[in-house]
């Protein structure tokens, strides 16, 4: 088996068959950008390209979505979780939702 949990957008794994399902995981966050983000995207919009304050806001959300996917995953004893994906929502300007999910398995040598 490989050590943790490993994560793949594939609906297999190369070497292993799913022994068993054990539903979808998840971890959901809800971030908000800081006001010397959103005065620094201000600012960058006017000039357009690569938004670095947002992009921070961003990658944080995704970044702490996938940690709390992989904590239900953990909580599950999932080996590993297949065809995971983001989904993104904005509620209000600068508040956005960032959610983490997959089908966490159980696996074994074939």
């Amino acid at each position: 088996m490989p050590s943790g949990i490993t994560v793949t957008t594939a609906n297999d794994l190369h070497g292993y068959e799913v022994s068993e399902y054990l539903g979808v995981v998840r971890g959901i966050v809800v971030r908000a950008q800081t006001i010397s983000q959103g005065i620094r995207g201000s600012f960058a919009s006017i000039f357009g390209g690569n938004i670095r304050a947002y992009e921070e806001v961003c990658e944080r959300a995704r970044s702490e979505a996938y940690a709390r996917m992989i904590e239900h995953a953990q909580e599950k004893n999932a080996d590993a979780i297949l065809a995971m994906r983001y989904d993104a929502t904005e509620f209000a300007p600068g508040i956005t939702e960032v959610l983490a999910y997959g089908t966490a398995v159980k696996l074994r040598n074939i």
